[in-house]
């Protein structure tokens, strides 16, 4: 039956049938099609020279790694390629969005799935079905909202103070490590190993909904989020570290806000270098003045990235990171790093 039929009579079960499969960077080799891949133009020519940075980032004993998410690729299918960025000392800090630690990644560690649906659906009737659509991606309402109210569980548990999203992300791994019924989350995972998760506008998720929730039940008595002190920690491991690169899925905050990490130090008085390294996989148009957050050129001229190592790959993400992911993983520059354990500094 066509896509393009909007049908009436479909049941929850019809519509959430079959899950998205994460795919595993350590069952390809990608890099075969990375090499050919080089000799090529347009956007194969960016992915390979994206790759050959992350492959000199990782090689780079003094070079502190960043990742950054912004988007939904970690409901379609590459949720696992950031566990194993972790799990195989690939990344050392993580700044993502909200909704992709909490509404992808914790919501997933609960047991729930993200589901291969259709653009073409109607929406009248998957709102009739309590179904939320990412573009062809569906996601069952009624499970992202216990996902809400379980964020609400662990922070009525907690002391009453004001907690960075980091210190919260590392109190919903404790939590995981007793509770999950998936294991090796990107979450778990970055617990187990001392990779901090930053979250800089983390209400912006269910755990937003979930802190509301808590703060109505506990009005004199409750957390809360501190960012500012959470920009002070991001910023602390850029003064700690001798050099750094960015590997960014998209843009926008999370992209913004470790660039300022060089601002804020300057700020701070300390030396610190630019990022010397940075790729940005993105669709966004840079004719607006925006490009989610600058180009990397761009930022150059406010003093936040170097131009000598610098890629920006102009594609969907999930069409080029297993690629380049892949490629770094069965290239194993990864294997004689050591871990920098950013999460037991504070």
């Amino acid at each position: 039956m066509s896509d393009k039929k909007n049908l009436g009579h479909n049941s929850k079960k019809d519509f959430l049938n079959k899950p998205v499969e994460h795919i595993d960077i350590t069952k390809f080799d990608s890099r075969k099609i990375i090499s050919s891949m080089e000799k090529m133009s347009f956007v194969s020519r960016e992915t390979a020279n994206a790759t050959k940075i992350y492959n000199e980032m990782l090689k780079d004993k003094n070079c502190t790694i960043f990742l950054t998410l912004a988007g939904s690729t970690s409901a379609a299918g590459c949720m696992h390629i950031y566990r194993d960025l972790v799990k195989y000392n690939m990344v050392d800090a993580i700044v993502a969005t909200g909704a992709s630690i909490i509404d992808m990644d914790f919501f997933e560690a609960l047991g729930f799935k993200h589901y291969q649906g259709s653009q073409f659906q109607n929406d009248d009737e998957l709102r009739k079905n309590y179904i939320d659509r990412i573009y062809d991606t569906y996601i069952d309402e009624d499970e992202l909202q216990m996902c809400d109210k379980t964020i609400g569980e662990i922070a009525d548990k907690l002391e009453p103070k004001a907690y960075t999203s980091r210190e919260f992300i590392k109190e919903i791994g404790k939590y995981l490590k007793i509770n999950s019924k998936k294991k090796g989350s990107l979450i778990e995972t970055a617990y187990d190993n001392n990779v901090p998760i930053f979250c800089p506008a983390f209400t912006d998720s269910s755990a937003g909904f979930g802190l509301v929730m808590h703060q109505e039940r506990n009005p004199k008595k409750h957390i809360t989020i501190d960012s500012i002190r959470e920009f002070r920690e991001l910023t602390e491991i850029k003064i700690r570290s001798k050099g750094s690169g960015l590997f960014m899925i998209g843009g926008g905050v999370p992209k913004n806000f470790i660039q300022d990490t060089v601002i804020c130090a300057e700020l701070l008085g300390k030396d610190v270098d630019m990022h010397k390294y940075a790729i940005q996989i993105t669709v966004a148009d840079s004719r607006d003045g925006a490009c989610s957050s600058s180009t990397l050129k761009e930022a150059s001229s406010w003093g936040k990235v170097d131009t000598s190592k610098e890629q920006m790959v102009f594609a969907e993400a999930t069409s080029v990171l297993p690629l380049i992911a892949s490629d770094a993983y069965h290239t194993g520059e990864w294997k004689s790093r050591e871990r920098k354990n950013f999460s037991e500094i504070f």
